[in-house]
């Protein structure tokens, strides 16, 4: 904990406060800092254990277990590249083992220049547009392993917010 400075220390102590007269706290606890700060780190699972009593182990487990939290920070650029059945057998192992060329990463990295990371989703809920590929919430459908050189570059250059 000696990381966090003390203004996180009391974003985060806030954070479980709010939800202290709930059963069960801890998913809303790790989606509030997750929200703030993009991923949950052991020091913060540490801090959230003492302020809640929960066990540090119980909270690795759910920070580990789903995949919309994360242990490391994420890049500007989460690209989710949906690898569920309709997704995958419309050609979505090609299109993410594209994008890791290009990016130079794999699934569940970041690009040491912080601006991708690279996610394998099991399923986004897009079958009717598969294969499908979500950048910071922006869906793009039925891609082909051509339209990836295009998309990276546009938000290489700035050109996609």
């Amino acid at each position: 904990m000696s990381q966090l400075s003390e203004a996180a220390v009391a974003q985060i102590t806030e954070i479980c406060s709010r939800y202290e007269n709930e059963p069960t706290p801890l998913m809303m606890i790790l989606s509030d800092i997750q929200k703030e700060y993009g991923y949950i780190p052991l020091d913060v699972q540490e801090l959230v254990s003492e302020k809640t009593g929960i066990s540090v182990a119980e909270i690795y487990g759910v920070v580990t277990f789903y995949s919309f939290f994360s242990l490391k920070p994420k890049g500007k650029y989460v690209v989710g590249c949906c690898l569920g059945t309709a997704c995958y057998v419309k050609g979505a192992q090609n299109v993410i083992d594209k994008f890791s060329e290009l990016l130079g990463i794999k699934p569940g990295e970041t690009s040491d220049d912080g601006l991708f990371t690279l996610d394998a989703l099991r399923c986004i809920g897009a079958c009717g547009i598969a294969p499908a590929v979500s950048i910071n919430g922006q869906v793009y459908p039925k891609l082909s392993v051509s339209d990836v050189p295009g998309i990276v570059e546009k938000y290489r250059n700035g050109e996609v917010a």
